[in-house]
């Protein structure tokens, strides 16, 4: 099985990576056809687990890379992930800026962006596709970097950062559907909006993946961008929606847990 998938063009590996992450995001939405809500310190600890497995991946799977694709061509090793970091981060935030939203646990005046009457269901489904972005990505990107052949990249690699993205994207399609369901939407149509936050993985994985193949100098660029819109989004959203309500120690416990996680996967596959 898996050497039929080695054979596919990386764009179509980025796809199929994408697919997945978008299919467990909808397998966590599911869970809103059994619960109405969620304690919110165990959605406290889903929060802090996706944002440490984020941490990691951005790290292991992205920054590590870029820094030796860097040696490996001569350039100075700090500077493209440097850079390609920080744009990241600028990228989010300029999105931030353009696009409507709302954190998780805010009242709807609280919204950021340009202001709009979207109804606060649409404004949440927003701020969750936001963060979605960087780590479909990040997805392409790695699928890219593999099928050059460079530095600590692999496809086993790239196979198991798409595992990690999508086991923290189950919880966070729970903690969007699920309150959905909470403030009066029907099961179905929460389930719809969990669902569907996920959607730009699929399309940012090809889009990164195939960035990377057309322009092969900007790869180490292109590993810290991903690496810098995660943790944007980490320190930005993730932990600070995760503290928001107490249970603060079974929120960092989780992250720990998260970050745990992602770097067993990433050490032992990649």
């Amino acid at each position: 099985m898996f050497v039929w998938f080695s054979e596919l063009n990386p764009t179509v590996q980025a796809l199929i990576g994408g697919l997945f992450t978008w299919g467990l995001t909808a397998l966590g939405a599911a869970t809103v056809f059994f619960f109405k809500r969620i304690d919110k310190h165990v959605l406290n600890m889903m929060l802090g687990f996706a944002a440490g497995v984020m941490i990691a991946a951005s790290f292991w799977s992205l920054l590590a890379p870029s820094i030796e694709f860097s040696e490996q061509n001569g350039q100075i090793p700090w500077l493209a992930p440097a850079v390609g970091f920080l744009l990241g981060g600028l990228f989010i935030r300029l999105l931030d800026f353009v696009v409507p939203h709302l954190h998780l646990n805010e009242k709807h005046e609280k919204a950021e962006g340009p202001q709009t009457q979207f109804q606060k269901s649409t404004l949440l489904f927003l701020a969750i596709t936001l963060h979605n972005i960087p780590e479909g990505l990040a997805i392409g990107v790695a699928f890219g970097a593999a099928s050059l052949g460079l530095g600590e990249a692999s496809l086993i690699g790239a196979v198991g950062l798409a595992i990690g993205i999508g086991i923290q994207n189950m919880p966070e399609g729970a903690a969007l559907a699920v309150p959905l369901r909470g403030e009066g939407m029907s099961r179905t149509r929460a389930f719809h909006y969990g669902q569907l936050s996920a959607i730009v993985e699929p399309l940012a994985a090809v889009i990164g993946a195939g960035a990377v193949l057309l322009i092969q100098p900007i790869l180490p660029y292109a590993l810290a961008f991903a690496a810098g819109a995660m943790i944007f989004v980490v320190v930005e959203e993730l932990i600070p929606e995760s503290q928001s309500s107490g249970s603060t120690d079974l929120a960092t416990l989780g992250l720990m847990v998260g970050f745990v996680v992602m770097m067993i996967l990433d050490v032992a596959l990649g």
